[in-house]
Protein backbone atom coordinates (compact mmCIF):
# COMPACT_ATOMS: atom_id res chain seq x y z
CA UNK A 1 0.00 0.00 0.00
CA UNK A 2 0.89 3.30 -0.67
CA UNK A 3 0.75 7.12 0.89
CA UNK A 4 0.13 9.97 -1.23
CA UNK A 5 1.27 13.81 -0.07
CA UNK A 6 -0.48 16.58 -1.51
CA UNK A 7 0.33 20.17 -1.34
CA UNK A 8 -2.14 22.81 -2.79
CA UNK A 9 -0.72 26.21 -2.26
CA UNK A 10 2.29 28.07 -3.74
CA UNK A 11 4.45 25.28 -6.02
CA UNK A 12 1.27 22.30 -5.59
CA UNK A 13 2.61 18.97 -5.89
CA UNK A 14 2.40 14.90 -5.30
CA UNK A 15 4.70 12.86 -3.83
CA UNK A 16 3.98 9.05 -3.53
CA UNK A 17 5.71 6.70 -0.98
CA UNK A 18 5.97 2.97 -0.82
CA UNK A 19 6.65 2.04 2.72
CA UNK A 20 10.34 3.90 3.35
CA UNK A 21 10.97 4.27 -0.38
CA UNK A 22 10.21 7.51 -2.02
CA UNK A 23 8.68 6.39 -5.51
CA UNK A 24 7.71 9.43 -7.27
CA UNK A 25 7.41 13.10 -6.77
CA UNK A 26 6.13 16.19 -9.24
CA UNK A 27 4.89 19.46 -8.82
CA UNK A 28 2.10 20.89 -11.25
CA UNK A 29 4.07 23.56 -13.09
CA UNK A 30 5.60 21.17 -14.89
CA UNK A 31 2.44 19.91 -15.90
CA UNK A 32 0.64 23.23 -16.70
CA UNK A 33 3.90 24.79 -17.34
CA UNK A 34 2.96 27.94 -14.89
CA UNK A 35 5.77 28.78 -13.05
CA UNK A 36 5.12 28.13 -9.03
CA UNK A 37 2.03 27.18 -10.19
CA UNK A 38 -0.88 27.29 -7.05
CA UNK A 39 -4.65 25.47 -6.35
CA UNK A 40 -5.42 21.69 -6.14
CA UNK A 41 -3.09 19.25 -8.06
CA UNK A 42 -5.16 17.65 -10.20
CA UNK A 43 -2.66 17.00 -13.28
CA UNK A 44 0.17 15.81 -10.66
CA UNK A 45 -2.12 13.47 -9.15
CA UNK A 46 -3.85 11.87 -12.41
CA UNK A 47 -0.14 11.55 -13.61
CA UNK A 48 1.20 10.08 -10.60
CA UNK A 49 -1.26 7.43 -10.67
CA UNK A 50 -0.51 7.23 -14.54
CA UNK A 51 2.98 6.99 -14.33
CA UNK A 52 2.77 4.21 -11.52
CA UNK A 53 -0.02 2.25 -12.90
CA UNK A 54 -2.08 2.52 -9.55
CA UNK A 55 -5.43 3.06 -8.87
CA UNK A 56 -6.87 5.59 -6.02
CA UNK A 57 -7.72 2.16 -4.29
CA UNK A 58 -3.84 1.39 -3.86
CA UNK A 59 -3.54 4.17 -1.10
CA UNK A 60 -4.29 3.42 2.39
CA UNK A 61 -2.78 7.19 3.53
CA UNK A 62 -3.57 10.39 1.75
CA UNK A 63 -1.91 13.97 3.72
CA UNK A 64 -1.66 17.10 2.98
CA UNK A 65 -0.49 20.55 4.52
CA UNK A 66 -1.81 23.64 5.78
CA UNK A 67 -5.37 24.30 7.55
CA UNK A 68 -4.57 27.94 8.97
CA UNK A 69 -7.75 30.15 7.98
CA UNK A 70 -6.20 32.00 5.08
CA UNK A 71 -5.50 28.82 3.43
CA UNK A 72 -8.37 26.98 4.34
CA UNK A 73 -10.36 30.38 3.01
CA UNK A 74 -8.69 29.89 -0.34
CA UNK A 75 -9.39 26.62 -1.01
CA UNK A 76 -13.75 26.86 -0.73
CA UNK A 77 -13.28 30.45 -2.96
CA UNK A 78 -9.93 29.52 -5.55
CA UNK A 79 -10.25 32.48 -7.63
CA UNK A 80 -8.74 34.55 -4.06
CA UNK A 81 -5.44 32.18 -4.89
CA UNK A 82 -5.22 32.30 -8.99
CA UNK A 83 -5.97 35.96 -8.44
CA UNK A 84 -2.98 36.50 -6.29
CA UNK A 85 -0.79 34.40 -8.34
CA UNK A 86 -1.39 36.49 -10.85
CA UNK A 87 -0.83 39.69 -9.07
CA UNK A 88 2.19 37.94 -7.53
CA UNK A 89 4.10 36.76 -10.80
CA UNK A 90 2.64 40.45 -12.30
CA UNK A 91 0.42 38.95 -15.11
CA UNK A 92 -1.85 41.85 -14.41
CA UNK A 93 -2.07 45.40 -14.59
CA UNK A 94 -0.62 47.14 -11.40
CA UNK A 95 -4.41 47.49 -9.14
CA UNK A 96 -4.96 50.96 -7.91
CA UNK A 97 -4.79 49.93 -4.38
CA UNK A 98 -1.96 47.22 -4.28
CA UNK A 99 -1.03 47.70 -0.89
CA UNK A 100 -4.06 47.30 0.42
CA UNK A 101 -3.89 43.92 -1.26
CA UNK A 102 -1.13 43.20 0.43
CA UNK A 103 -2.28 43.93 3.93
CA UNK A 104 -4.86 41.87 3.27
CA UNK A 105 -3.06 38.63 2.20
CA UNK A 106 -0.70 39.31 5.85
CA UNK A 107 -4.28 39.40 7.55
CA UNK A 108 -5.52 36.56 6.57
CA UNK A 109 -2.14 34.47 6.15
CA UNK A 110 -1.05 34.71 9.40
CA UNK A 111 -3.62 32.99 11.80
CA UNK A 112 -2.99 29.98 13.27
CA UNK A 113 -5.61 26.88 12.58
CA UNK A 114 -8.61 26.39 14.72
CA UNK A 115 -11.12 23.69 14.89
CA UNK A 116 -13.27 25.12 12.09
CA UNK A 117 -10.52 25.56 9.79
CA UNK A 118 -9.15 22.37 10.22
CA UNK A 119 -12.73 20.60 10.11
CA UNK A 120 -13.56 22.39 6.46
CA UNK A 121 -9.78 21.48 4.96
CA UNK A 122 -11.21 18.01 5.89
CA UNK A 123 -14.55 18.17 4.30
CA UNK A 124 -12.78 20.01 1.27
CA UNK A 125 -10.02 17.22 0.72
CA UNK A 126 -12.35 14.04 1.43
CA UNK A 127 -14.84 15.57 -1.08
CA UNK A 128 -11.74 16.06 -3.81
CA UNK A 129 -10.50 12.24 -3.14
CA UNK A 130 -13.86 10.60 -3.23
CA UNK A 131 -14.75 12.47 -6.33
CA UNK A 132 -11.27 10.85 -7.71
CA UNK A 133 -12.22 7.49 -6.68
CA UNK A 134 -10.18 7.38 -3.25
CA UNK A 135 -12.01 4.79 -0.98
CA UNK A 136 -10.86 3.39 2.99
CA UNK A 137 -7.93 6.05 3.16
CA UNK A 138 -6.76 7.63 6.28
CA UNK A 139 -6.64 11.36 5.91
CA UNK A 140 -4.50 13.39 7.81
CA UNK A 141 -4.15 17.04 7.95
CA UNK A 142 0.07 17.48 8.78
CA UNK A 143 1.20 21.41 10.13
CA UNK A 144 3.06 23.12 7.93
CA UNK A 145 6.20 23.31 10.21
CA UNK A 146 5.93 19.69 10.83
CA UNK A 147 6.14 18.88 7.19
CA UNK A 148 8.99 20.71 6.77
CA UNK A 149 10.51 19.59 9.78
CA UNK A 150 9.58 15.94 8.45
CA UNK A 151 11.80 16.61 5.20
CA UNK A 152 14.71 18.03 6.91
CA UNK A 153 14.85 14.78 9.34
CA UNK A 154 13.67 11.80 7.91
CA UNK A 155 15.74 11.55 4.96
CA UNK A 156 18.70 13.04 6.35
CA UNK A 157 20.88 10.54 7.55
CA UNK A 158 21.80 12.49 10.45
CA UNK A 159 21.64 10.48 14.07
CA UNK A 160 20.55 13.19 16.58
CA UNK A 161 19.51 16.33 15.04
CA UNK A 162 19.13 20.01 15.41
CA UNK A 163 16.29 20.57 12.85
CA UNK A 164 15.03 24.13 11.72
CA UNK A 165 12.51 25.13 9.28
CA UNK A 166 12.02 28.82 8.24
CA UNK A 167 10.05 30.13 5.80
CA UNK A 168 7.61 33.02 5.17
CA UNK A 169 4.34 31.81 6.51
CA UNK A 170 1.96 28.80 7.51
CA UNK A 171 -0.24 27.32 10.00
CA UNK A 172 0.54 30.80 11.83
CA UNK A 173 4.63 30.24 12.31
CA UNK A 174 7.69 31.56 10.37
CA UNK A 175 10.08 28.85 12.05
CA UNK A 176 10.80 26.00 14.46
CA UNK A 177 13.16 24.54 15.86
CA UNK A 178 13.51 20.82 17.19
CA UNK A 179 15.43 17.94 18.17
CA UNK A 180 14.94 14.41 16.16
CA UNK A 181 16.86 11.56 17.79
CA UNK A 182 15.75 8.83 14.86
CA UNK A 183 12.59 8.04 17.10
CA UNK A 184 11.06 10.84 18.10
CA UNK A 185 10.82 15.32 17.68
CA UNK A 186 10.82 17.03 20.19
CA UNK A 187 9.42 20.53 19.41
CA UNK A 188 11.34 23.09 21.21
CA UNK A 189 10.91 26.59 19.90
CA UNK A 190 7.70 28.00 17.49
CA UNK A 191 8.64 31.15 15.57
CA UNK A 192 5.67 33.35 15.23
CA UNK A 193 4.36 34.52 11.75
CA UNK A 194 4.40 38.22 12.73
CA UNK A 195 8.55 37.71 13.28
CA UNK A 196 9.08 36.31 9.86
CA UNK A 197 12.53 36.26 8.82
CA UNK A 198 11.45 34.78 5.38
CA UNK A 199 8.37 37.57 4.73
CA UNK A 200 11.05 40.12 5.73
CA UNK A 201 12.77 38.62 2.66
CA UNK A 202 10.04 38.26 0.09
CA UNK A 203 8.83 42.05 1.18
CA UNK A 204 12.07 43.44 0.39
CA UNK A 205 12.61 41.62 -2.87
CA UNK A 206 8.74 42.97 -3.77
CA UNK A 207 10.00 46.44 -3.37
CA UNK A 208 12.86 45.73 -5.18
CA UNK A 209 10.58 45.38 -8.30
CA UNK A 210 11.22 41.81 -8.19
CA UNK A 211 8.43 39.15 -7.63
CA UNK A 212 8.26 37.56 -4.28
CA UNK A 213 8.43 33.70 -3.53
CA UNK A 214 10.29 33.74 -7.51
CA UNK A 215 13.32 36.19 -7.40
CA UNK A 216 15.03 36.04 -3.62
CA UNK A 217 17.60 34.42 -5.54
CA UNK A 218 18.19 37.69 -7.31
CA UNK A 219 18.47 39.21 -4.49
CA UNK A 220 20.95 37.42 -3.03
CA UNK A 221 23.07 37.46 -6.16
CA UNK A 222 22.58 41.02 -6.32
CA UNK A 223 24.00 41.50 -3.22
CA UNK A 224 26.93 40.81 -3.60
CA UNK A 225 27.91 43.61 -5.74
CA UNK A 226 27.81 46.48 -3.47
CA UNK A 227 30.05 47.66 -1.34
CA UNK A 228 29.42 46.38 1.95
CA UNK A 229 27.24 48.12 4.53
CA UNK A 230 28.96 48.11 8.08
CA UNK A 231 26.37 46.35 10.95
CA UNK A 232 26.13 49.75 12.55
CA UNK A 233 25.07 51.55 9.59
CA UNK A 234 22.61 48.74 8.56
CA UNK A 235 19.49 50.32 9.06
CA UNK A 236 17.27 46.48 8.50
CA UNK A 237 19.55 45.13 11.11
CA UNK A 238 17.64 46.41 13.93
CA UNK A 239 14.04 45.34 12.92
CA UNK A 240 14.94 41.85 14.11
CA UNK A 241 16.45 40.46 17.74
CA UNK A 242 17.02 37.14 18.39
CA UNK A 243 16.42 35.94 22.17
CA UNK A 244 17.90 32.13 22.53
CA UNK A 245 15.25 30.10 19.96
CA UNK A 246 13.21 32.81 19.27
CA UNK A 247 13.08 35.34 16.29
CA UNK A 248 11.81 38.79 17.37
CA UNK A 249 10.38 41.55 15.01
CA UNK A 250 10.48 44.68 16.12
CA UNK A 251 7.32 45.42 13.58
CA UNK A 252 3.98 43.72 12.85
CA UNK A 253 3.79 42.50 9.45
CA UNK A 254 2.91 45.75 7.95
CA UNK A 255 4.57 47.97 9.76
CA UNK A 256 7.73 46.33 9.12
CA UNK A 257 6.36 46.67 4.85
CA UNK A 258 6.14 50.23 5.45
CA UNK A 259 9.29 50.97 6.89
CA UNK A 260 11.54 48.65 4.68
CA UNK A 261 9.71 51.08 1.93
CA UNK A 262 10.97 54.45 3.77
CA UNK A 263 14.47 52.72 3.68
CA UNK A 264 14.69 51.77 0.42
CA UNK A 265 13.48 54.85 -0.91
CA UNK A 266 17.21 56.81 0.02
CA UNK A 267 19.08 53.80 -0.90
CA UNK A 268 20.95 52.08 -4.18
CA UNK A 269 19.47 48.91 -5.07
CA UNK A 270 22.36 46.95 -4.54
CA UNK A 271 23.05 48.57 -0.97
CA UNK A 272 19.74 47.30 -0.26
CA UNK A 273 19.89 43.87 -1.23
CA UNK A 274 22.98 43.50 0.98
CA UNK A 275 21.04 44.85 3.80
CA UNK A 276 18.60 42.35 3.45
CA UNK A 277 21.08 39.81 2.83
CA UNK A 278 23.38 40.72 5.71
CA UNK A 279 19.78 40.69 8.33
CA UNK A 280 18.47 37.46 7.38
CA UNK A 281 22.72 35.90 7.58
CA UNK A 282 23.35 37.99 11.09
CA UNK A 283 19.82 36.56 12.51
CA UNK A 284 19.67 33.35 10.93
CA UNK A 285 23.58 32.37 12.42
CA UNK A 286 22.88 33.91 15.89
CA UNK A 287 19.75 31.91 16.39
CA UNK A 288 21.56 28.18 15.02
CA UNK A 289 24.18 29.30 16.96
CA UNK A 290 22.08 29.88 19.84
CA UNK A 291 20.24 26.23 19.76
CA UNK A 292 23.26 24.46 19.30
CA UNK A 293 24.66 25.91 22.08
CA UNK A 294 21.44 25.44 24.54
CA UNK A 295 20.92 22.06 23.29
CA UNK A 296 24.65 20.64 22.74
CA UNK A 297 23.45 19.04 19.47
CA UNK A 298 26.13 19.90 16.30
CA UNK A 299 23.95 17.89 13.40
CA UNK A 300 21.60 20.60 11.83
CA UNK A 301 18.81 19.58 9.60
CA UNK A 302 17.06 22.67 7.35
CA UNK A 303 13.97 23.16 5.49
CA UNK A 304 11.43 25.71 4.49
CA UNK A 305 12.09 28.19 1.78
CA UNK A 306 14.37 30.37 4.01
CA UNK A 307 17.34 27.33 3.38
CA UNK A 308 17.20 28.19 -0.61
CA UNK A 309 19.64 30.91 0.27
CA UNK A 310 22.70 29.42 -0.03
CA UNK A 311 24.89 32.14 1.41
CA UNK A 312 22.99 32.00 4.41
CA UNK A 313 23.05 28.25 5.04
CA UNK A 314 26.93 28.55 4.80
CA UNK A 315 26.11 29.86 8.27
CA UNK A 316 25.09 27.14 9.57
CA UNK A 317 27.67 24.80 7.94
CA UNK A 318 30.48 26.03 9.49
CA UNK A 319 29.10 26.13 12.47
CA UNK A 320 27.87 22.25 12.30
CA UNK A 321 29.50 19.09 12.70
CA UNK A 322 27.31 17.73 9.85
CA UNK A 323 24.21 18.86 7.98
CA UNK A 324 21.62 18.37 5.64
CA UNK A 325 19.18 20.77 4.09
CA UNK A 326 16.20 19.27 2.12
CA UNK A 327 16.58 19.74 -1.57
CA UNK A 328 12.93 20.78 -2.35
CA UNK A 329 12.90 23.08 0.39
CA UNK A 330 10.46 25.13 -0.35
CA UNK A 331 6.71 24.90 0.03
CA UNK A 332 6.91 22.82 -3.06
CA UNK A 333 7.92 20.12 -0.70
CA UNK A 334 5.16 20.07 1.33
CA UNK A 335 3.78 16.91 -0.26
CA UNK A 336 6.60 14.96 0.28
CA UNK A 337 6.92 16.18 3.92
CA UNK A 338 2.85 15.56 4.61
CA UNK A 339 3.53 11.84 3.56
CA UNK A 340 6.76 11.39 5.50
CA UNK A 341 4.84 12.94 8.93
CA UNK A 342 1.77 10.68 8.13
CA UNK A 343 3.78 7.36 7.25
CA UNK A 344 5.56 8.10 10.75
CA UNK A 345 2.18 9.49 12.50
CA UNK A 346 0.58 5.68 10.98
CA UNK A 347 3.79 3.84 10.35
CA UNK A 348 6.61 4.49 12.55
CA UNK A 349 8.75 5.01 9.44
CA UNK A 350 11.04 7.65 10.26
CA UNK A 351 13.90 6.83 7.61
CA UNK A 352 14.62 7.44 3.88
CA UNK A 353 17.10 6.88 1.78
CA UNK A 354 17.11 9.80 -0.48
CA UNK A 355 20.34 8.64 -2.93
CA UNK A 356 18.91 11.20 -5.48
CA UNK A 357 15.85 13.31 -6.83
CA UNK A 358 15.58 11.97 -10.29
CA UNK A 359 12.09 11.30 -8.77
CA UNK A 360 10.13 12.65 -11.94
CA UNK A 361 8.89 11.12 -15.17
CA UNK A 362 10.96 9.45 -17.41
CA UNK A 363 10.52 9.12 -21.59
CA UNK A 364 11.44 6.56 -23.71
CA UNK A 365 13.07 6.59 -27.09
CA UNK A 366 10.09 5.93 -29.33
CA UNK A 367 8.16 9.36 -27.33
CA UNK A 368 11.97 11.11 -27.70
CA UNK A 369 12.22 9.78 -31.11
CA UNK A 370 8.23 11.10 -32.12
CA UNK A 371 9.06 14.20 -30.85
CA UNK A 372 12.43 14.93 -32.97
CA UNK A 373 10.44 13.51 -36.30
CA UNK A 374 7.98 15.82 -35.68
CA UNK A 375 9.92 19.11 -35.12
CA UNK A 376 11.87 18.50 -38.44
CA UNK A 377 15.33 19.02 -36.87
CA UNK A 378 17.79 17.39 -38.62
CA UNK A 379 19.29 14.41 -36.03
CA UNK A 380 21.35 11.22 -35.76
CA UNK A 381 21.77 8.56 -33.08
CA UNK A 382 25.40 8.42 -30.94
CA UNK A 383 26.95 5.58 -29.43
CA UNK A 384 28.15 7.55 -26.65
CA UNK A 385 26.51 10.45 -25.81
CA UNK A 386 28.24 10.90 -23.02
CA UNK A 387 31.62 11.14 -24.53
CA UNK A 388 30.45 12.88 -27.40
CA UNK A 389 29.09 16.00 -24.94
CA UNK A 390 32.10 15.72 -22.50
CA UNK A 391 34.33 16.23 -26.07
CA UNK A 392 31.84 19.43 -27.03
CA UNK A 393 31.63 21.36 -24.14
CA UNK A 394 35.39 21.09 -23.41
CA UNK A 395 35.93 23.18 -26.70
CA UNK A 396 33.61 25.91 -24.69
CA UNK A 397 30.11 24.33 -26.75
CA UNK A 398 26.61 24.92 -24.93
CA UNK A 399 24.37 22.38 -25.20
CA UNK A 400 21.32 21.12 -23.38
CA UNK A 401 21.27 17.84 -21.89
CA UNK A 402 18.33 15.81 -21.52
CA UNK A 403 18.29 12.13 -19.72
CA UNK A 404 15.84 9.81 -17.77
CA UNK A 405 13.91 10.72 -14.69
CA UNK A 406 13.29 14.64 -14.16
CA UNK A 407 15.03 16.01 -10.94
CA UNK A 408 12.27 16.95 -7.98
CA UNK A 409 12.83 20.44 -6.66
CA UNK A 410 14.40 23.53 -8.16
CA UNK A 411 17.72 22.03 -9.09
CA UNK A 412 18.86 20.66 -12.24
CA UNK A 413 20.85 17.49 -11.47
CA UNK A 414 21.99 16.42 -14.78
CA UNK A 415 18.90 14.92 -16.17
CA UNK A 416 17.53 18.56 -17.62
CA UNK A 417 20.60 20.68 -17.66
CA UNK A 418 22.40 23.17 -19.82
CA UNK A 419 25.97 22.58 -19.54
CA UNK A 420 29.33 24.08 -20.92
CA UNK A 421 33.01 24.20 -19.66
CA UNK A 422 33.34 25.82 -16.21
CA UNK A 423 36.28 27.71 -17.53
CA UNK A 424 34.49 29.13 -20.43
CA UNK A 425 34.92 33.32 -19.87
CA UNK A 426 31.96 33.92 -22.49
CA UNK A 427 29.51 31.75 -20.84
CA UNK A 428 27.93 33.99 -18.23
CA UNK A 429 26.61 36.55 -21.10
CA UNK A 430 25.61 34.32 -23.56
CA UNK A 431 23.54 32.19 -21.15
CA UNK A 432 22.35 34.76 -19.56
CA UNK A 433 21.64 37.16 -22.28
CA UNK A 434 21.41 34.83 -25.10
CA UNK A 435 20.00 31.39 -24.11
CA UNK A 436 17.95 32.06 -20.79
CA UNK A 437 17.04 35.54 -20.91
CA UNK A 438 18.30 36.13 -17.15
CA UNK A 439 19.15 38.90 -15.11
CA UNK A 440 23.48 39.61 -16.06
CA UNK A 441 23.86 39.39 -12.56
CA UNK A 442 23.22 36.18 -11.62
CA UNK A 443 25.69 33.37 -11.25
CA UNK A 444 26.01 29.57 -12.40
CA UNK A 445 26.80 26.48 -10.85
CA UNK A 446 28.72 23.81 -11.08
CA UNK A 447 28.16 20.11 -11.24
CA UNK A 448 32.17 17.87 -10.40
CA UNK A 449 33.07 14.63 -9.46
CA UNK A 450 32.50 14.43 -5.66
CA UNK A 451 36.02 13.01 -4.99
CA UNK A 452 37.57 16.59 -6.68
CA UNK A 453 35.19 18.68 -4.08
CA UNK A 454 38.25 19.63 -1.98
CA UNK A 455 40.43 20.43 -4.51
CA UNK A 456 38.45 23.02 -5.81
CA UNK A 457 36.59 23.98 -2.32
CA UNK A 458 36.85 25.27 0.83
CA UNK A 459 35.28 22.91 3.37
CA UNK A 460 34.10 20.27 1.34
CA UNK A 461 34.80 17.56 3.61
CA UNK A 462 30.76 16.66 3.35
CA UNK A 463 29.52 15.72 -0.41
CA UNK A 464 26.63 17.88 -1.38
CA UNK A 465 24.73 16.38 -3.43
CA UNK A 466 21.73 18.42 -4.23
CA UNK A 467 23.14 22.24 -4.82
CA UNK A 468 21.72 23.33 -1.53
CA UNK A 469 25.12 25.23 -0.03
CA UNK A 470 27.67 27.53 -0.75
CA UNK A 471 31.06 26.95 -0.89
CA UNK A 472 34.36 29.18 -0.86
CA UNK A 473 36.45 28.47 -3.76
CA UNK A 474 40.19 28.08 -3.36
CA UNK A 475 42.80 30.92 -4.47
CA UNK A 476 44.12 28.96 -7.07
CA UNK A 477 41.05 28.05 -9.34
CA UNK A 478 39.29 31.47 -8.79
CA UNK A 479 40.72 32.92 -12.20
CA UNK A 480 40.26 29.12 -13.73
CA UNK A 481 36.69 27.98 -13.23
CA UNK A 482 35.58 31.55 -13.60
CA UNK A 483 32.00 30.34 -15.68
CA UNK A 484 30.55 28.85 -11.88
CA UNK A 485 31.89 31.19 -9.40
CA UNK A 486 29.93 34.20 -8.52
CA UNK A 487 31.52 37.55 -7.64
CA UNK A 488 32.09 36.86 -4.37
CA UNK A 489 34.76 33.92 -5.00
CA UNK A 490 31.83 31.10 -3.53
CA UNK A 491 29.89 28.84 -5.77
CA UNK A 492 26.86 26.38 -5.56
CA UNK A 493 27.98 23.04 -6.37
CA UNK A 494 26.76 19.55 -6.87
CA UNK A 495 29.17 16.98 -6.04
CA UNK A 496 28.18 13.76 -8.29
CA UNK A 497 29.52 10.30 -6.50
CA UNK A 498 27.52 7.54 -8.31
CA UNK A 499 24.20 7.98 -8.22
CA UNK A 500 23.57 9.38 -11.95
CA UNK A 501 26.52 7.31 -14.33
CA UNK A 502 26.02 8.93 -17.44
CA UNK A 503 26.64 12.71 -16.34
CA UNK A 504 29.12 11.72 -14.28
CA UNK A 505 31.04 9.79 -17.23
CA UNK A 506 30.02 12.90 -18.93
CA UNK A 507 31.88 14.81 -16.43
CA UNK A 508 34.96 12.47 -16.37
CA UNK A 509 35.65 13.14 -20.10
CA UNK A 510 35.72 16.87 -19.62
CA UNK A 511 38.36 15.38 -17.00
CA UNK A 512 40.27 13.40 -19.28
CA UNK A 513 40.42 16.51 -22.14
CA UNK A 514 41.24 19.34 -20.10
CA UNK A 515 42.21 17.60 -16.04
CA UNK A 516 39.50 19.37 -14.24
CA UNK A 517 35.94 17.36 -13.60
CA UNK A 518 34.20 20.14 -13.21
CA UNK A 519 31.54 21.43 -15.65
CA UNK A 520 28.82 24.50 -15.66
CA UNK A 521 25.13 23.12 -15.16
CA UNK A 522 22.43 25.03 -15.13
CA UNK A 523 18.49 24.26 -15.39
CA UNK A 524 17.15 23.44 -18.49
CA UNK A 525 14.23 25.75 -19.33
CA UNK A 526 13.81 30.04 -20.60
CA UNK A 527 13.93 31.97 -17.65
CA UNK A 528 10.48 32.45 -16.13
CA UNK A 529 9.54 29.24 -17.36
CA UNK A 530 9.71 25.76 -15.17
CA UNK A 531 11.97 22.99 -15.60
CA UNK A 532 11.66 21.07 -19.49
CA UNK A 533 9.55 17.74 -18.91
CA UNK A 534 8.55 16.03 -22.21
CA UNK A 535 10.38 15.70 -25.61
CA UNK A 536 8.20 18.00 -26.70
CA UNK A 537 9.54 20.59 -24.40
CA UNK A 538 13.01 20.28 -24.67
CA UNK A 539 12.53 20.40 -28.37
CA UNK A 540 10.72 23.42 -28.62
CA UNK A 541 13.11 25.11 -26.05
CA UNK A 542 16.01 23.99 -28.24
CA UNK A 543 14.03 25.71 -31.65
CA UNK A 544 13.81 29.24 -29.07
CA UNK A 545 17.21 29.50 -27.38
CA UNK A 546 19.61 27.53 -30.52
CA UNK A 547 21.67 26.71 -28.26
CA UNK A 548 25.08 25.15 -30.20
CA UNK A 549 23.58 21.33 -29.55
CA UNK A 550 21.42 19.39 -27.90
CA UNK A 551 21.61 15.42 -26.44
CA UNK A 552 18.39 14.24 -25.82
CA UNK A 553 18.65 10.24 -25.03
CA UNK A 554 20.75 8.85 -27.51
CA UNK A 555 20.23 11.30 -30.07
CA UNK A 556 22.03 14.42 -31.22
CA UNK A 557 20.82 17.49 -32.53
CA UNK A 558 23.66 19.63 -33.75
CA UNK A 559 24.09 23.76 -35.07
CA UNK A 560 25.90 22.95 -38.25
Amino acid sequence: MYTLGIWDGHDAGVAVLEDDKIVFAINEERLTKRKLEVGYPVNSISFALSYLHLKPTDFDNVAASTSDSGKTMSRYIPQLAKNYYMFRRRKVDRPRFEDLRRYSKYATTEGAPNPVSVLLTKQYYRQKLEKAGFKDYKLSIVDHHAAHAATAAYPSGLKKQLVVTMDGVGDGLSGTISIFNGKERELLSRIPARDSLGLFYEQATNLMGMRELEDEGKVMALSNYATPVPDEKNKLLPFFSVDGMKVISRYNTIDRYNMLKKVMWGTEREEFAYMVQATLEKHLKELVQNSIDETGVKNVSMAGGVFSNVKANMHVKEMSKSWFVFPHMGDGGLAMGSAMQANYTEKGIARYKLEDVYLGPEYSENEIQAALKKSRLGYEKIEDPSSYAGDLISSDRIGFWYQGRMEYGPRALGNRSIITSATNKDARYKLNMCIKNRSWFQPFCPSLLAEESERFFEDAAQTNRFMTMGYRIRQEYKDIIVAVKNVDDTARPQMLESENPRYRMLIKKVKDNTGLGIILNTSFNMHGSPLVNTPEEAVQTYNSAKPDFMIIGDYLVEKK
